[in-house]
């Protein structure tokens, strides 16, 4: 029997600073060698995903942003894409007229790009913003039609809990809509992508792609809990949220203990 191991990343697989621990990276790279199939599904881009889990060698396609992608490890190129099928210009129309300006993640010319407005911008999404200066995906708007410009694939908003939690409630049932608090920073996001676009959804596509027969998952947090209810095993961290850990299989050592990888070596064969 072919097992999938799927692990969260921040919270998760990730230490509270954002890096991965040189006990886990020998770990997994470690059982990776003698054959495990080993990914990761996060909300994270390809590009933060590699450079926050520097030292994980990791080969196994990867669950990107929430869902909307599964992605070579090495190449980079989308394997599976779970993008928008239905209009979301009322979805936009309604965030700009709420006073939110999100930030828009699309294919500009076939290149992923993140755009924003500069100025118009949510304190909380700047100092998440201020993470990602530097990152080569980075594009200025100077408008709202210029930041909806191309083909739009994930949206994501940091604002005030008032101004989120009404626009969660009127399309969490046309899209896959994850609302919730940063990890790192307390602050309120709210996300929206395809509705196809779970990781629930995404780590099936990577299961039957690799011909695995059984799936087990490691989390954290609201966006795990549709990748437990399809894991043959599910495993919530120390730190996880008590509704995780109310439908795991079991809770193990917390994210800054290394409880992923020491379970992967006291149960992997």
């Amino acid at each position: 029997m072919k097992t999938l191991y799927v692990s969260d990343l921040d919270g998760t697989l990730l230490r509270t600073d954002e890096s991965v621990s040189g006990y886990t990276c020998d770990v997994i790279n470690r059982l990776m060698d003698e054959g495990m199939c080993f990914s990761f599904a996060t909300a994270r881009s390809v590009v933060t995903a590699k450079k926050a889990t520097k030292g994980l060698n990791v080969v196994t396609p990867l669950v990107l942003h929430n869902g909307v992608f599964v992605t070579d490890a090495a190449s980079g190129k989308r394997v599976i894409e779970n993008i928008f099928d239905n209009s979301i210009d009322e979805l936009l129309d309604d965030l700009f007229a709420s006073n939110i300006t999100p930030i828009v993640y699309s294919f500009i010319n076939d290149e992923e790009r993140f755009s924003l407005i500069p100025g118009k911008m949510s304190e909380g999404a700047n100092t998440f913003l201020e993470t990602r200066r530097g990152d080569k995906r980075w594009r200025e708007a100077r408008s709202n039609d210029e930041l909806t410009a191309g083909k739009i694939f994930y949206i994501t908003c940091i604002d005030e809990k008032e101004k989120l939690e009404p626009l969660y409630e009127k399309y969490k049932d046309t899209f896959h809509a994850v609302y919730g608090k940063d990890f790192y920073t307390g602050n309120r996001w709210l996300e929206f992508m395809s509705k196809k676009a779970t990781k629930a959804n995404a780590i099936l596509q990577l299961k039957d792609y690799l011909g695995c027969d059984k799936i087990i998952s490691f989390g954290d947090a609201h966006n795990d809990i549709d990748m437990f209810e399809i894991s043959d095993e599910a495993y919530a961290v120390a730190n996880a949220i008590d509704e995780l850990k109310a439908i795991a299989t079991g809770v193990i050592g917390s994210n800054d203990d290394d409880g992923v990888a020491k379970w992967l070596k006291a149960h992997y064969c």
